[in-house]
């Protein structure tokens, strides 16, 4: 099976682009799904944040706030690589789990993992390519404000807060601008798929 990664920075339309690679066929994993699994109440992953991070990080119902906890490591360097470094290892754990559920029963398949911090935890080198999805700053910074609701502070904060774009794209097999909107970044998609699907069947 073909492990491809897709990653890029916070509001560059990175699920739109992992929705048209399931449409075309593709196996396909969303790590932020992947985080909620590893923290649901019960789990390892949640006991270790609580010890990490306190109490306070629960809702009344068990349920980890995931408000509050942004606002801690959004602010504090140390407090986010401490968090990433708690969670890192259950949710690829996870993902490497479910990836050989679906090589079991389509071995010549293509299956993609989106997650915002692959570089960055150096995941990405357990994938065979690498599609970094980019769009232009300006453009970045007006989704991240639209679909979060944040000030434009807040906003430029959560995007300073990771690795550049540019720094980002450097790594790519494959890139992806979403900057002109919905069509042009399907027939991006497209094209990287049938070029994905070529390498899968290449190996088969």
């Amino acid at each position: 099976m073909l492990k491809v990664g897709l990653t890029g920075s916070i509001a560059v339309g990175k699920s739109f682009v992992l929705g048209v690679l399931a449409e075309l066929g593709c196996r396909t994993l969303d790590a932020d799904t992947t985080a909620r699994d590893v923290v649901a109440p019960g789990t390892p992953g949640l006991d270790a944040v609580v010890d990490a991070f306190g109490r306070d990080t629960l809702k009344e119902d068990g349920t980890l706030d995931r408000v509050r906890l942004g606002k801690i490591v959004f602010a504090d360097e140390e407090k986010r690589q401490l968090l990433n470094s708690i969670l890192h290892p259950f949710i690829i754990a996870a993902q490497d789990d479910q990836i050989r559920r679906w090589e079991q029963g389509d071995s010549n398949g293509i299956a993609v993992v989106d997650a915002a911090l692959m570089i960055e935890s150096g995941g990405y080198r357990r994938f065979d390519k690498l599609i970094v999805v980019h769009c232009r700053p300006e453009v970045q910074r007006q989704r991240l404000i639209a679909r979060e609701g944040l000030s434009p502070g807040d906003a430029s904060l959560r995007i300073a807060a990771q690795m550049p774009q540019e720094e980002k794209k450097k790594y790519a097999d494959f890139l992806i601008d979403t900057s002109e909107g919905f069509a042009d970044t399907r027939r991006q998609t497209e094209a990287v798929f049938q070029e994905l699907s070529a390498l899968a069947r290449a190996e088969a």
